[in-house]
């Protein structure tokens, strides 16, 4: 049949199973969005304020659902602002395929009103970025971009289509979505070497990434930590993926985990990555990270073996494949004794601060939220104080209940991730924990929410100043504040008024129940402004490039 490029485009959409798309239309993408109007009963398009919200929206949906996220933006500054949405989800390995308008061909290269060479700016933060020149081209392009973003170590794609071809017309041939390649083992020799090693273990611990969730492979990763009885220490991108009451689950490792997950990693004598990437916040001293230890890696990307830190085997494959070779012909093991020194460790480090302090404390709020929510709930982070301070004091009981950004580290990334998941999880509630400095990065999306009526709760972490930036200066720089004091004077209960959301307020620890609970309750779109210390920090921490030896427990 024959079809406009812009009504391939949405036939594509739905031959991938997209039911939801956000974006944001422009001149360049006009006759896309009148193809979307076309298809409004099959394909729910969700407006947000800014491009870049809806790139993490985007990225929300994916990191919630296991779907591929779909973001459709006009050209120029409308492409170029889902730029830092691409590279957030580039680094955390997230499928999202993003479609961009251009100018009509014979414009392209003239510097033409609202032109940019979008698919040269990120190509190194996406696996695929790719012009379309041909409208023939348009249909396979776009079904190559659906099986490149979920094939082997998954992440974003994009597509380039100039004006002209979605108004030009062309065969359409309809398809079935194609399947992305099975990753096999590629070295399936290591499996013996590394059951060995698991074998003659006396203190095993597991690096869990997100990896685990990103291959489905929570049901054979619990199985073999059980199998192996060892203590699981997750990455950010790795909560979730054994529950957090599970007796093996340990909590957040790296800079800013527990006291007990850096002793675990320097007393352990076996560390098994699975599908982690040793990066920096975890890996401080890459030399002597683990240095008493054999370390595995479970690994789909050859590219990040050894890369960070070196070790002395691995198994390069799907890690849902890896984890169920090494189970075969593995018996139970037992370690009784390892398990109960961590106990110990557990117990030793109080992350709580200022008992006679006026002011709620992190913990509390964070605390009351994991009473109030249900397991299966969401929680989405922006990034600093707030983010840390989650990965330690909530409860994550479920795989796909926390969205945070982990490589990138994007402030704002919170607001538009918290719609996505709402929007795709309309019988679940959707917490986002951010804070003062993060949330002015993308408080316009508050009239998202207000818009479609998201019934999430932005919980603001407001202790008035940039906190994570600040304890840095403080530990590291003398206490010279260079810029960490905004003074802001930002009424965020008013700000919330304004765009049709209620706004509540906690300036005391009495506070924090019953309007949170209120919040919860109203099932309606709402700001709670928590009003917190400046001086509290994120305890304890080990300085970039340090160990665990050179931990930091009290400022």
């Amino acid at each position: 049949m024959k079809l406009t490029g812009a009504e391939i485009i949405c036939e594509c959409l739905v031959e991938q199973g997209v039911d939801t798309v956000f974006g944001y239309p422009g001149g360049a993408a006009l006759n896309t969005y009148d193809a979307l109007y076309k298809y409004s009963d099959r394909i729910n398009h969700v407006l947000t304020a800014h491009e870049q919200g809806a790139s993490h929206a985007a990225d929300g949906y994916a990191r919630s659902t296991g779907r591929t996220g779909v973001v459709i933006t006009t050209s120029g500054p409308g492409a170029t602002n889902i730029v830092t949405g691409l590279a957030t989800a580039n680094i955390d390995s997230i499928p999202i395929v993003a479609i961009t308008g251009n100018v009509n061909r014979d414009q392209l290269g003239r510097d033409s009103f609202q032109e940019v060479d979008i698919v040269n700016i990120v190509k190194p933060i996406t696996k695929l970025s790719r012009l379309i020149t041909k409208i023939e081209d348009l249909a396979p392009a776009i079904r190559e971009a659906f099986l490149v973003a979920n094939s082997g170590r998954k992440g974003p794609v994009l597509i380039d289509v100039p004006k002209d071809i979605t108004a030009m017309t062309a065969e359409y041939v309809p398809s079935v979505p194609w399947k992305p390649e099975t990753f096999y083992i590629k070295n399936p020799d290591s499996i013996e070497r590394v059951q060995k090693l698991i074998k003659e273990s006396k203190r095993p611990m597991i690096y869990a990434g997100g990896g685990i969730l990103s291959g489905n492979a929570i049901e054979e990763f619990r199985t073999f930590a059980e199998t192996i009885d060892a203590p699981v220490c997750c990455s950010l991108m790795g909560l979730g993926c054994i529950p957090a009451d599970h007796p093996l689950c340990v909590g957040n490792i790296g800079m800013h985990g527990g006291y007990e997950t850096g002793m675990i990693t320097a007393e352990c004598d076996l560390i098994i990555a699975c599908g982690a990437r040793f990066s920096d916040r975890v890996a401080g001293d890459r030399k002597r990270f683990g240095e008493q230890a054999k370390i595995v890696q479970l690994e789909i990307d050859r590219t990040e073996i050894n890369k960070n830190v070196l070790v002395d085997e691995y198994v390069l494959g799907d890690v849902k494949a890896s984890l169920t070779a090494l189970l075969e012909g593995l018996e139970q093991q037992k370690h009784e004794g390892w398990l109960r020194k961590i106990e110990f460790w557990k117990n030793s480090f109080d992350c709580s601060q200022e008992p006679e302090s006026p002011y709620p404390q992190p913990h509390e709020i964070l605390y009351a939220i994991n009473d109030i929510k249900a397991d299966d709930d969401i929680i989405a982070t922006d990034v600093g104080q707030h983010q840390m301070w989650v990965a330690q004091f909530s409860r994550i009981e479920k795989e796909r209940t926390l969205l945070t950004s982990g490589g990138m580290g994007t402030m704002g990334f919170g607001m538009g991730a918290a719609i996505g998941a709402q929007v795709s999880h309309p019988d679940k509630r959707v917490f986002l924990v951010t804070g003062d400095g993060s949330f002015h990065m993308n408080l316009n999306e508050l009239v998202t929410l207000s818009s479609y009526n998201l019934p999430i709760v932005v919980v603001i972490m407001n202790n008035t100043v940039l906190g994570m930036v600040r304890q840095w200066q403080k530990l590291f720089y003398g206490s010279r504040f260079s810029q960490t004091d905004p003074h802001r004077k930002t009424d965020f209960v008013k700000l919330a008024g304004a765009f049709g959301v209620v706004g509540m307020r906690i300036t005391k620890p009495e506070e924090i129940v019953p309007v949170l609970k209120k919040a919860y309750e109203l099932k309606a779109p709402v700001v709670v402004d928590c009003r917190i210390s400046p001086d509290i920090n994120v305890l304890p921490m080990i300085p970039p490039g340090k160990t665990v030896n050179e931990i930091v427990t009290e400022m």
